[in-house]
């Protein structure tokens, strides 16, 4: 389950980027992102997420995101493979 996710998440993260509005020419008006700006301003975080969105994220954002993908894969598969077993 968990290199099926990393690379669904290697795959779709740029598209999740641009979905969010963190385009290749900045961030688009009207979107998430825009939203997110609005409220925090320009955060480390923010600005990296404006980069990966317009540059890509590299070997090492890529990499990041697949072990994120990875471990998020694991715990979403753990949670929903647990059996509740209901006793009068």
């Amino acid at each position: 389950m968990g290199s099926l996710t990393t690379r669904g998440v290697v795959i779709m993260s740029p598209a999740l980027l641009a979905w969010l509005g963190f385009t290749t020419t900045g961030i688009a008006a009207g979107s998430f992102a825009a939203y997110l700006m609005s409220m925090f301003g320009t955060t480390w975080w923010i600005a990296w997420l404006q980069s990966a969105g317009a540059a890509g994220f590299g070997w090492l954002g890529t990499s990041f995101s697949a072990a994120v993908g990875g471990t998020m894969g694991k715990i979403i598969s753990t949670v929903c493979n647990v059996t509740v077993k209901n006793e009068p």
